[in-house]
């Protein structure tokens, strides 16, 4: 980590703190819509993390199989000094090394850091901006406190992929730790055929994720924002930033796969999740290359596949439970070092109404 601390700019335009070549032009107003600064914010933050000293909270799966917190620098999750000049951050864009792993047009997902000076990827994550508490957790004390995650079918793609490129090279032994019996399976479009080979599914990607562990890679980068309960007013201490390894980040869905088809008998969004996941390491196992969109499309087992799953709260709490998560370490007097140069002013908060209700209490006077 540098001990050059980066000043944020005397002279302002609207900006965010240690981002300077992206392709997003911060001194417009299109690129501060939530969408956009749903990523581009935490990319800041996590550089500024940088700048103060600190490491961003590393989830990692250990060999028992059991989440547990480590910390990683921004320089290696980003996979250069957020600082340098030859770093360039191309949001929402196609980590191309992986293209080679997929058939059809490769998804885009929300970071990618670029080396300029030769234009190589350097590393790809998907990036998930999370409010503290959310809905199922507000009413608990502050030390229970969890925030809600909603993942994409494409962020499982890249999880595939990211799992997939260590047996590129050796698909037998893809197959040898798949193990044998999938083949039976005549109709994988039908729920009933799945749910009798679940768990032998979950059984196999834990062997696949144990024999590559000492490789586990960061795919989720998650800050947090922490209000005063539901009320949306900033806690003193209100910012932080969570990254879930790939590996790791399996198990937040498998857990919750292996409990649910002990218990409800049917294919919910985590035991789907959990069967495009192997479906797509299998098809990789025999072929080489991976399907996605087909795969995607195909296994919806009577679900909407806009997106592949959400946890609330209470099911992230145990892993992300922690000392930062209780008292994050950024203080809100601290954004005005991340966004500068007006670029508050140029952003477009979505207008609810069940919000202005909310904070109108002299409506009911």
């Amino acid at each position: 980590m540098s001990n050059d601390r980066l000043e944020t700019p005397a002279q302002q335009t609207p900006g965010l703190f240690g981002i300077k070549h992206s392709n997003r032009d911060f001194t417009q107003r299109n690129n501060w819509g939530k969408n956009k600064f749903n990523s581009s914010f935490p990319a800041s933050l996590s550089a500024f993390l940088e700048n103060e000293g600190l490491e961003n909270i590393y989830l990692k799966l250990a060999q028992d199989m059991r989440v547990y917190h480590d910390s990683i620098s921004t320089t290696k999750l980003y996979g250069m000094n957020p600082f340098a000049e030859d770093i360039f951050y191309a949001f929402e864009s196609a980590y191309t090394p992986f293209q080679q792993l997929v058939i059809g047009q490769f998804p885009r997902i929300d970071l990618v850091t670029l080396n300029r000076e030769n234009g190589s990827c350097l590393k790809g994550l998907e990036v998930k901006l999370t409010a503290l508490p959310d809905n199922s957790t507000c009413d608990l004390t502050e030390d229970r406190f969890g925030c809600e995650l909603v993942i994409r079918p494409d962020t499982i793609v890249y999880l595939s992929c990211s799992i997939a490129m260590h047996f590129r090279h050796d698909l037998e032994q893809l197959r040898s730790l798949i193990g044998e019996g999938f083949a039976a399976i005549e109709d994988w479009q039908e729920g009933i055929n799945i749910l009798a080979s679940v768990a032998r599914m979950t059984e196999a990607v834990d062997r696949i994720v144990l024999a590559i562990l000492d490789k586990q890679e960061p795919l989720v980068m998650q800050p947090i924002w922490k209000t005063q309960g539901k009320s949306p007013k900033l806690s003193e201490q209100c910012l932080d930033v969570f990254v879930w390894s790939n590996l790791a980040f399996t198990q937040l869905f498998l857990d919750v796969a292996r409990r649910e088809i002990l218990v409800e008998r049917k294919v919910t969004r985590q035991v789907r999740t959990a069967v495009w996941l192997f479906k797509m390491l299998y098809d990789f196992s025999l072929d080489g290359q991976i399907n996605h969109r087909k795969v995607i499309d195909e296994l919806s087992y009577d679900t909407k596949n806009d997106k592949a799953f959400a946890v609330n709260g209470r099911v992230t709490y145990p892993y992300m439970r922690s000392e930062n998560l209780k008292n994050p370490r950024i203080n809100k007097k601290q954004i005005k070092e991340i966004i500068f140069g007006g670029g508050q002013n140029l952003l477009s908060p979505e207008r609810r109404f069940d919000a202005i209700v909310f904070n109108s209490p002299e409506l009911f006077e």
